[in-house]
Parts: structure tokens; C-alpha cells; sequence
């Protein structure tokens, strides 16, 4: 008889982590990864085959469990990939913030996926109840937020979102452990809504941890693709601006309204959408980006 832990064989949980080891492994030794300017190219193909790996092991779960396991693991990957959209936009502004450089936002959001996935680990093995306990800090992180969207618009880049007494504990420093901190910190407090959610579709815990993994693993070469997108946004503060302030109200208004996943990405994009026309739009006039 195979041993079973959390209702899936051992054997299952070795292979699984053996896989996400390889793949945080190899992101980290890829060419962009060592690199001071960013490979938006290379960053979009390997966010495509994150997709398409996390689209393999629903296939194999479909085969070894049956139909319904392979949707919950899919539901439970797109509610976490779509709900972890709004950390990066906070991570955005985090790194510009601090003013660190891309080799140093690579190795920063890598140190960040191993906390994460102890973390989540941690969280979906104890349910709901440690989360429920901690959901009053999401209107103190809430509140934060939106200090720092008001400072975003009021200021002329995303370093005027980091309070300067922030900035100056990493000046002069090599040590990124600020910056990591904050990135653990951000998933930690986003995952009071995430993981609830995943486990609104499924109970069984092999699903949910393995589609927040999938998920997270994702997430770094996703937050490369969508930042080198938007570094064409001349009004991108504004935006960036605008979005914190609506996660943060978000987060503030939980408790009395629930803002759907389609409806937040929407009003997201279109978000984006306006401070891309409105970017478009303005004529040029040579002056560098205030982002």
C-alpha cells in the first residue's frame, strides 16, 4: 500500500517538489536572470511555458484522478495567477521605489517564491483559521496602500510611493534583505484573499497547494513581462497610482463588498487602458520617463 500524506501518495509530493527545485533552478540561470537590462522577450516565452507546464500537470492529475481533480487544480491556478496580479503591480513599485536594479529585482522575487511557497504550505496545511485570525492586518496593509497611491500621484515617480526614511535603510547597502522582506511581507498579506478562494473550489489539499505553487512560479517571469510592457507608459505613475488605490480600497471594502476576479482585472485594464492612450496621446518631447 503507497503512503499517502493529505490524501495524495508520498511519492507525488516528492515528484512535485523535485519539479518546481528544477524549474526555480533553471529561471535562475537563465540569461535574463544575470542580466542589468531587462529580456522582455525571453520573459514572455518563459511566463508561456509556465502556462503550458502548469497546463501538463492538469493533464496528468486528468489522467491519474479523473476530470473533476484536473478543473479544480485549473480553477484553483487561475483564481491564484489572477488575483497575484495585483502583487505585482505593488512589487512594481516596491523595486522602483528602492531604486534597485533588474539583476537585483531577479534575485529579490527569487529569495521571494521560496518564502512563498513555505508560507503557502504553512497556510493551507492549518485552513483558513490562522488567515481569519490575521484578516484585521489587511485593512492596516489597505490603509498603507492607499497612503502610498496618494503619494504616487502627488509625487513624479514610483520612488515618491516609499517613504524616504524606507529608501535610506537600503542606501549604501548591498543587502537586499529590506526588499525581501517586503516581498514576503506583500504575498503573505495577499494570500489572505487568495488562498480562501482556491479553497472555495477545492478541498482537497494536493490541489490547492499544488495550483498556488503553480501559480507563484509563474508569477516572477510574468511580473518582467508585464513591467517591461509598461515602462512605454509616459503617464505610468498615474496608472500605478490609480491601481494601488483601487486595490487598497479593495482590501478596505472586503468586508461589506465583494469585487469579483473578472470584474477587478477589468477595471485593471482599463485602468492600464486609459494611461495608455493618454501616454499615446501626449506629444512628445523628449524628456525621459518619470517612472
Amino acid at each position: 500500500m503507497r503512503q499517502t500524506i493529505a490524501g495524495a501518495p508520498l511519492l507525488w509530493w516528492i515528484g512535485f517538489h523535485v519539479a518546481v527545485l528544477a524549474l526555480i533552478v533553471t529561471d535562475a540561470l537563465l540569461p535574463h536572470s544575470r542580466r542589468d537590462t531587462p529580456r522582455p522577450k525571453l520573459a514572455w516565452m518563459w511566463s508561456l511555458f509556465m502556462a503550458l507546464v502548469a497546463g501538463g500537470f492538469a493533464f496528468w492529475l486528468n489522467y491519474e484522478q479523473g476530470r473533476q481533480t484536473a478543473l479544480e487544480f485549473i480553477s484553483g491556478y487561475t483564481i491564484e495567477t489572477s488575483l497575484s496580479i495585483d502583487n505585482l503591480f505593488v512589487f512594481l513599485i516596491l523595486f522602483r521605489g528602492f531604486g534597485i536594479s533588474h539583476r537585483q529585482q531577479h534575485r529579490a522575487l527569487l529569495w521571494g517564491v521560496g518564502g512563498a511557497i513555505v508560507l503557502r504550505a504553512i497556510f493551507i496545511a492549518l485552513g483558513v483559521t490562522l488567515l481569519d485570525r490575521f484578516a484585521w492586518v489587511s485593512y492596516v496593509f489597505g490603509a498603507i496602500l492607499l497612503y502610498a497611491a496618494w503619494r504616487l500621484v502627488k509625487g513624479n515617480s514610483a520612488a515618491d510611493a516609499v517613504p524616504g526614511w524606507i529608501t535610506q535603510m537600503q542606501k549604501g547597502k548591498k543587502s537586499l534583505l529590506l526588499v525581501i522582506l517586503a516581498v514576503e511581507a506583500t504575498d503573505l498579506l495577499f494570500a489572505v484573499d487568495s488562498i480562501p478562494a482556491v479553497l472555495a473550489v477545492s478541498r482537497d489539499p494536493f490541489v490547492v497547494y499544488t495550483s498556488n505553487i503553480a501559480a507563484i512560479l509563474g508569477l516572477r517571469s510574468l511580473y518582467f513581462a508585464l513591467s517591461s510592457l509598461l515602462d512605454r507608459f509616459r503617464y505610468l505613475h498615474y496608472g500605478l497610482g490609480a491601481l494601488l488605490g483601487f486595490v487598497a480600497l479593495k482590501m478596505l471594502a472586503g468586508h461589506w463588498i465583494e469585487i469579483s476576479t473578472v470584474w477587478s482585472l477589468a477595471i485593471m485594464g482599463t485602468i492600464l487602458g486609459v494611461c495608455a492612450i493618454a501616454s499615446l496621446m501626449a506629444k512628445s518631447d523628449g524628456k525621459p520617463s518619470h517612472v
